[in-house]
């Protein structure tokens, strides 16, 4: 990446509200992104799917395509069998994982499962030689639902996996659970849907691949989430050792967890690049990202609540299927289960939790990570089901809320979720979130919707995420003593940004610490090579982890320079003092700054440093929309969003609004319109954005109130709890309950999401 050009950014610190400092190279187009990656004599790629949602191979011929002009090599299964398989590293014990294989040989078990991989000279002729591959499939009867691939008699996609179940999954006393049910003066049962959703990143998937004869190395270029774990899945596959793969990663279009793994097409066109002698690039179609990505969400539960006379919560119950498609994607089965234990107790006193999830392979399209996984849905099990038992029992559901809150006083808490929260005040942040939503005077607002012909409801939804999975972070200080940015600093670390944002962040906290020039400070994110260890991007931990990582190889930076500043200034180490970026001799005026030091002891500062486990963190809130609906139509629309949140200490607060806002619209979308469609045969119907609805401007609020209510982490250097997931936990759940809301006076109590207007003029109409 080069330096900002802008050199009146002189020195920003934690807490200030900076623009990204990646935004003038990308708003101008200036951005580098995989298919902008361009190797010498290059090759290109097309990929053959699958027609069939699930069937027998019986042969693929591959002559006529061999034939036609441009063509290198057309590649099967059979090309690929000494290659491993792909893997899912989910730590459920019984968990069924059966064999991936980057082009298959056997069965096709998805529309787009890929079978075939042709290399032509331009993209144009191996699109055609792919069409000319002929495929011999016997088509088999396919199941789309993961409730209906349970069932006894459905299409089974593996002869060893009994009832197409990957693991039958269990948390919490059942004994103690049912004894609560039984005992609860009050029950409140819903049947939720949390449905499919396509990622639709802005940049499809796509990858270069070069290959050295002499050092037999590959050099990968793909879009990815961080570059040490893309490595080292790449080098498993290949069956090499992880020196003899290299991947870089660009600027990155959007990734929200699906971009993550190494996709069956990169081990193709490494395969192609070694055996062809010259690099090969494959970059998807839209028609291909909307079949073969990996896509989010798809739950089918049933959730229950058991409260006392009081209103007291007893027991939290959540039971049903989760849907992870084809194939196990490297985190695919961990949303229903782990993540719906971990994050449903939310911000509640709950004594007692049960999660019973049927984990369920189907013909569809592999499912993973999806901004939040797993994180939104459990929050939104909880909050509909607080609403709906406010109303069953009379009972305002704020006061129900108030009086089931966990009080800052009660840190640390150790949850039913066997989480122990290290700090929170989850009901100032639920008050702060009615006063900034002026919930006090939808009233009147309501009356105004009367007027014009419109219903009007209200919703909210407290929410708990835990964030970043416990893990290690790396950070490398390398001091630049000479040269353009003599003074400056390059920072590697192991996170990635695909669109967050990370540069100003990251250096608010090294210039604060170090005191070097904000536009002095150079990030090196995509580069394998240089990264020491990285589990990348993902669960909202980069502040988190990467933070934590950069403030201690501070403090060994400081610690080196006071050795060196002793020597300079001929005095004893422990005379040194360290501040705005000078060392000097406490009570003299005898001082050197630290651009000084570094170039007078080229690479002496220099830091390579690794976390030890940094644990996670809980971030928090609560959420509250306002939406209208035209009865006569049934359409939505969302026409107030405010929200409170907790995100501990607040880097840059301009970005974590800018973060907040686009998890908002992705949940937004996901309520009012999008949902992935699939036929009784397997076909998907919602294959591209003629069928398959997006957000737009005119589908969000034209502003969002916002009120941070920070209660700093305990749990890493910088008190930082992570927020590129919380809007999707907020608004998943409060917009569904404004719609409901809106639709109570009718009688209606639930709906299938999304609210599309021809559902909601289909409610109203049987109400």
């Amino acid at each position: 990446m080069n330096a900002p050009t802008d050199t009146s950014l002189m020195r920003f610190g934690v807490g200030q509200p900076v623009p990204r400092t990646e935004d003038p190279t990308l708003l101008m187009g200036r951005g580098r992104y995989t298919d902008d990656v361009n190797e010498p004599e290059q090759a290109y790629a097309y990929v053959v799917r699958s027609p069939h949602a699930h069937g027998v191979i019986r042969n693929i011929d591959t002559e006529a395509a061999k034939a036609m002009p441009g063509v290198l090599a057309v590649y099967t299964g059979q090309d690929l069998k000494g290659y491993g398989t792909h893997k899912c590293i989910v730590p459920l014990e019984g968990l069924k994982k059966p064999a991936r294989r980057s082009l298959m040989t056997d069965k096709v078990r998805f529309v787009g499962d890929p079978v075939a991989f042709v290399v032509a000279e331009t993209p144009m002729q191996a699109k055609d030689a792919a069409e000319a591959v002929e495929l011999d499939i016997e088509p088999l009867p396919a199941v789309t639902l993961a409730s209906e691939a349970a069932k006894p008699g459905a299409p089974l996609l593996y002869d060893d996996v009994p009832g197409n179940v990957a693991i039958d999954f269990h948390f919490g006393d059942r004994e103690k659970v049912a004894a609560a049910f039984r005992d609860a003066f009050h029950t409140t049962t819903l049947k939720l849907r949390n449905t499919r959703v396509v990622v639709a990143a802005m940049e499809p998937r796509a990858g270069v691949c070069a290959y050295d004869a002499k050092s037999e190395r590959f050099t990968l270029t793909v879009p990815g989430q961080g570059v040490f774990a893309q490595k080292n899945q790449l080098a498993e596959l290949l069956g090499v050792p992880a020196e003899k793969v290299r991947v870089l990663t660009p600027n990155v279009g959007g990734s929200f967890g699906m971009k993550a793994p190494v996709y069956p097409e990169y081990v193709c066109i490494a395969h192609a690049a070694r055996a062809l002698g010259r690099p090969v690039k494959w970059t998807d179609e839209r028609s291909g990202s909307f079949l073969s990505d990996h896509h989010g969400r798809d739950h089918e539960m049933t959730v229950s609540l058991a409260l006392d006379k009081d209103g007291r919560f007893l027991a939290l119950k959540i039971e049903g299927y989760g849907n992870v498609g084809s194939y196990l994607s490297v985190v695919g089965p961990q949303p229903p289960t782990l993540n719906a234990v971990k994050n449903s107790v939310s911000v509640y006193r709950i004594p007692l939790l049960e999660v019973s999830t049927r984990v369920c392979f189907t013909n569809t399209s592999p499912v993973s990570a999806y901004r939040g996984a797993g994180r939104p849905e459990a929050n939104y099990y909880t909050e509909r089901l607080i609403d709906e038992a406010a109303r069953e029992m009379g009972i305002d559901r704020l006061e129900l809320r108030r009086r089931n809150h966990l009080r800052r006083e009660d840190m640390p808490y150790k949850a039913a979720s066997d989480m122990t929260y290290d700090s929170g005040d989850f009901g100032g942040v639920f008050e702060d979130a009615l006063k900034v939503a002026d919930f006090s005077g939808f009233r009147k607002r309501k009356e105004e919707s009367k007027k014009r012909g419109k219903l009007r409801g209200i919703g909210l939804g407290s929410y708990l995420e835990v964030t970043a999975p416990p893990n290690k972070e790396s950070a490398v200080l390398k001091f630049d003593a000479h040269g353009e940015n003599e003074g400056g600093l390059t920072l590697v670390t192991g996170t990635l940004d695909y669109g967050q944002g990370h540069w100003a962040p990251f250096a608010q906290v090294l210039s604060a610490r170090l005191g070097v020039p904000f536009e002095k400070i150079r990030l090196v994110q995509g580069d394998s090579d240089q990264v020491i260890f990285g589990a990348g991007t993902g669960g909202s931990r980069s502040m988190m982890m990467s933070g934590a990582a950069i403030a201690q190889a501070c403090d060994q930076a400081i610690k080196k320079g006071k050795d060196l500043a002793a020597e300079a200034l001929e005095t004893a180490a422990a005379d040194i003092e360290f501040a705005e970026g000078r060392f000097s001799v406490v009570g003299t005026d005898r001082a050197i700054a630290i651009a000084e030091l570094q170039k007078k002891y080229p690479g002496k500062l220099d830091v390579s440093h690794v976390t030890e486990v940094i644990p996670s963190a809980f971030p928090n809130g609560c959420h509250v929309a306002e939406v209208e609906i035209d009865p006569d139509t049934g359409v939505v629309e969302v026409v107030r969003y405010a929200s409170a949140n907790d995100f501990g200490t607040i880097v840059n607060p301009l970005l974590v609004q800018g973060q907040l806002h686009g998890g908002v619209v992705q949940a937004i979308g996901q309520v009012l319109m999008e949902c992935v469609r699939y036929d009784e045969t397997g076909q998907l119907l919602t294959g591209s954005f003629m069928d398959y609805a997006l957000p737009r401007a005119d589908s969000v609020p034209p502003a969002f109130g916002f009120a941070s209510h920070p209660v700093p982490a305990t749990t890493n250097p910088l008190g930082v709890k992570g927020c590129g997931e919380a809007g999707c936990a907020g608004a998943l759940t409060s917009v569904n309950n404004a719609i409901v809301d809106a639709l109570s006076e009718f009688g209606v109590r639930d709906f299938e999401m999304p609210a599309t207007p021809e559902r909601i003029w289909r409610l109203l109409r049987k109400s």
